[in-house]
């Protein structure tokens, strides 16, 4: 039952051709402006803090790829849309769980990005401004499980701000929160390794730094393998506490549920 809805949720984005158009060259434009910024910040320097302006290049292109192959802001926006217009109080009446549902449908999102967006951007950005490979074959396939858990923690965390709706009656200022929030704290735009030590090594704990930091470290080698494990591992365990919270969330809110129109 759940596979339909990540099924539908791929074949529905089949049909916004030109919304993939447009999106992949939104996000080409925003790997080359990265690109830019980071080029002359290195200019005349062989590596800052240890880093290299090749590592700097991978980083850019890497870094943010899982919030670019699903639209969480969307999911946010839909999600507070049904609970405003009561839409939400249907899924009650179904023999599904609605959180497992919504997932469910941002895994069929997110491949479709993956196979759209994320991977021919990332080849075509490689053979223009250059592609750090991996050290070894072990860092690549760590790599890939840190960015896994990277959707995870971002559906999670989007999830407790949608389900938060139930309260406010607005996703707005929840979208734009966690907005900020993921600017600032993930390394997204600015890795971790530039902040000040001990304002990198509390935000290194935070469950933001999986979305980004963390996968693209492990990925240039800047985590040895033992320490990307534990990585890997705490990241599980940020994965449960805030599936958690989204339990506890929409256990609450079916409980208390109030239908604003529909």
């Amino acid at each position: 039952m759940y596979l339909a809805f990540a099924t539908s949720a791929f074949q529905t984005q089949l049909v916004y051709r030109n919304q993939v158009w447009a999106q992949a060259l939104g996000y080409f434009i925003s790997i080359s402006a990265k690109v830019a910024i980071w080029t002359a910040v290195f200019a005349g320097f062989a590596s800052v803090d240890g880093v290299t302006l090749p590592q700097m290049v991978t980083y850019a292109i890497i870094a943010g790829s899982v919030d670019v192959g699903w639209h969480w802001e969307q999911f946010i926006q839909k999600v507070g849309a049904q609970i405003k217009s009561g839409d939400v109080a249907v899924f009650l009446l179904k023999p599904l769980r609605y959180p497992i549902m919504l997932f469910s449908a941002e895994c069929g999102n997110l491949i479709f990005g993956l196979i759209a967006l994320i991977v021919p951007v990332t080849i075509l950005s490689g053979l223009l401004y250059g592609f750090t490979p991996p050290p070894s074959l072990i860092y690549g396939i760590l790599f890939l499980a840190m960015w896994a858990l990277g959707f995870l923690i971002l559906f999670l965390l989007a999830g407790i701000a949608a389900l938060l709706s139930f309260w406010l009656m607005t996703a707005f200022s929840l979208e734009w929160m966690l907005t900020a929030m993921l600017a600032i704290l993930s390394g997204r735009i600015v890795p971790l390794w530039f902040y000040p030590e001990q304002a990198a090594a509390v935000l290194k704990m935070l469950p933001f730094a999986w979305i980004a930091f963390h996968p693209t470290a492990v990925y240039l080698g800047e985590v040895d393998v033992p320490g990307a494990l534990g990585l890997v591992a705490l990241g599980f365990v940020w994965v449960g506490v805030l599936a958690a919270v989204v339990a506890m969330l929409w256990s609450r809110a079916s409980r208390r549920l109030i239908v604003q129109g529909g």
